[in-house]
């Protein structure tokens, strides 16, 4: 691990599981246990991942 803070389940959560696929995940089980619909979640979906999209671009485009 690079960073010895860090917990064992985080840096296997951030190896393995990628967050994008983790929203898709909650929001599905969302949609599936409670009364969420599937128009809140392709919101939920696509506000994340844009969001997401655009700090990873900025990061790489700062890094240069």
């Amino acid at each position: 691990m690079e960073n010895e803070d860090k917990g064992m389940l985080d840096a296997v959560q951030e190896k393995l599981i990628s967050r994008k696929l983790l929203v898709f995940a909650v929001a599905t089980a969302l949609m599936y246990f409670s009364d969420l619909s599937s128009d809140t979640w392709g919101l939920i979906a696509v506000t994340y991942i844009g969001g997401q999209t655009a700090i990873d671009f900025a990061k790489a485009w700062r890094n240069g």
